[in-house]
């Protein structure tokens, strides 16, 4: 397994509750973790609710000073804000975990995407990065709950570049019970972004918290 104790994590919307509980499980998992924002003081307070060593800033601060950088902002604002940073994200792991998700009476659905998912769209915004897609099925209940140890869930992670999808996978392995499996090739993440609409509607059915495990390997 890729070794990747000494990388440090930005995570852009980390005052969410999907940024903030993965905040806080690499923080726990020794990691050196930041958290982005519009508004540094709610960064700061969000960093602080944490604990473990956790910061936070701008999102133009950490996402310059971070080694690796995720995405776990609203898919409203996504493409604006990754334009926005095109300049601080060159030569970095940008790790998309965004959901373009549509909700009405029936529940949610997937939302078409002009480059054909919310990772490919960061692809082409930002050319100079290395981006793949992971963390969609993640439950920041479960992230969140200090009662959990144990994640039950395979992290699929999908990329063009097997270094970054190999360095990924490892951190998806930080959190304890948490396995990163390869996916696929990035042109593949349409599909992994729609199928928690399918996660949502088995949640509320049966009241869970559902994941998913890959057998076989």
């Amino acid at each position: 397994m890729t070794d990747v104790s000494g990388l440090s994590i930005a995570i852009l919307g980390g005052t969410g509750d999907q940024g903030k509980g993965l905040a806080r499980r690499f923080a726990l998992a020794g990691h050196r973790v930041l958290i982005g924002s519009r508004s540094a003081q709610r960064a700061r307070d969000a960093a602080a609710s944490i604990g473990a060593g956790a910061a936070g800033g701008e999102n133009a601060a950490v996402a310059a000073e971070a080694d690796v950088v995720i995405v776990a902002v609203p898919y409203e604002g996504h493409r604006a804000l990754l334009e926005s940073l095109r300049a601080e994200l060159a030569g970095k792991i940008v790790v998309d975990c965004v959901n373009p998700l549509g909700f009405d009476k029936q529940g949610a659905y997937a939302l078409p995407v002009a480059e054909g998912s919310a990772a490919q769209q960061a692809a082409a915004v930002l050319p100079d990065s290395t981006v793949v897609a992971a963390f969609h099925h993640v439950s920041a209940v479960l992230l969140m709950d200090p009662a959990v140890d144990k994640v039950d869930l395979d992290v699929l992670v999908l990329g063009d570049d097997r270094e970054a999808t190999d360095i990924v996978q490892a951190l998806a392995e930080a959190v304890p019970g948490v396995r990163g499996v390869y996916g696929g090739r990035l042109r593949n993440a349409q599909q992994i972004e729609a199928f928690t609409a399918n996660l949502i509607s088995i949640n509320r059915r049966y009241k869970a918290h559902a994941g998913l495990r890959i057998t076989d390997i």
